[in-house]
């Protein structure tokens, strides 16, 4: 009974201190209508790797596209902040 509260405790804990570069690793493509997507258009299956990178990949063109809107005194991420 203890080592179940205490397993429930530590991943609390390590939920809540999770450091930014560890949340980083959330995929932020909808892998079904990726794989959708590629299998459609190419007839091609999509290996599972590719959701992690093509999200590290949006990840980076969304820190500059914040970086851009925070040098026009915004705090609204436009389309025009992706050029």
């Amino acid at each position: 009974m203890i080592y179940i509260v205490w397993n429930l405790i530590s991943k609390n804990i390590q939920r809540e201190y999770m450091s930014n570069s560890e949340t980083e690793q959330e995929v932020l493509v909808v892998i079904s209508k990726l794989k959708n997507y590629i299998r459609s258009t190419a007839g091609m299956n999509t290996a599972g790797n590719v959701a992690s990178k093509l999200s590290g990949i949006v990840r980076n063109l969304c820190d500059q596209a914040i970086e851009n809107a925070k040098s026009d005194g915004r705090k609204t991420v436009m389309e025009k902040d992706f050029s």
